[in-house]
């Protein structure tokens, strides 16, 4: 099968211009087809907070009343994917940008409230690849935004890291797919402070281990949990790193 990189970015690097540019450009020089997923909740914070409207997490996940989902629907949806879009096109690179609901390609349902209501939170029940593949194998370079739609006219907001597996999951049928999970450090780091104190090799069991301990904790949990989904599901190699070794292979390799 041909391969395909999937490329998820968020954190500070789709956020700030300089580290932005340096991620573009490592995404340039990757061969074959490839897909870019991004966040961009820091700056949906920023946004929300001009705009008067308070931000609530839970684990790295953001709780989405309907105040709330109209900021990340213009955020993910217009100004950060539209960014990511111009980059890619000034790089030589013909990309879309596109959300769940286009070309009906992620449904997904309202998040049941249990213990938490997430509000406007949307857990994925299908993807639809088929017309995705088509501007694949064109050569267009499609960037994803983290919003999916139920099916019924209403937009959800779906974590990065989910629609990035999610994705792999389904694509791995059709291409040999390579998942990167790409943010501002080399890797899952037993101290968040020391860059040395990478983690090269993550199993399940380990993982549960640091997210017991607490050494693994609010947002990286559902980056992992998402990965190591993907991981059963076929994809062929997922890794958690920066954009300097997007190249190298350096970085925490889900086993």
């Amino acid at each position: 099968m041909d391969r395909l990189t999937i490329i998820k970015v968020g954190g500070k690097v789709v956020e700030e211009p300089e580290s932005l540019n340096a991620l573009l450009d490592q995404f340039d020089h990757i061969s074959g087809n490839k897909l870019l997923v991004h966040g961009g909740g820091r700056t949906a914070t920023e946004v929300a907070k001009k705009l008067g409207i308070e931000t609530k997490m839970v684990e790295g996940r953001r709780i989405t009343d309907a105040d709330m989902l109209e900021v990340v629907t213009m955020v993910y949806g217009g100004l950060v994917n539209k960014r990511i879009v111009a980059g890619l096109q000034s790089r030589g690179m013909n990309a879309i940008g596109l959300t769940g609901a286009d070309l009906d390609l992620i449904k997904a349902h309202k998040r049941p409230v249990k213990d938490i209501d997430y509000g406007f939170v949307g857990d994925v029940d299908d993807v639809n690849p088929a017309e995705l593949r088509l501007l694949i194998n064109e050569n267009v370079v499609p960037v994803i935004a983290p919003l999916t739609h139920d099916g019924k006219g209403h937009l959800l907001n779906t974590n990065a890291d989910t629609i990035a597996s999610e994705l792999a999951s389904e694509l791995s049928n059709y291409y040999s797919v390579y998942l990167f999970y790409c943010f501002e450090k080399r890797g899952v780091l037993v101290d968040p402070d020391d860059e040395s104190s990478v983690i090269y090799d993550l199993d399940l069991a380990l993982f549960n281990q640091y997210k017991n301990e607490g050494v693994i904790s609010d947002g990286m949990i559902p980056k992992l949990e998402n990965g190591f989904r993907a991981k059963m599901k076929g994809v062929k190699e997922i890794l958690i790193t920066n954009p300097e070794n997007i190249a190298t292979g350096r970085g925490t390799r889900l086993v």
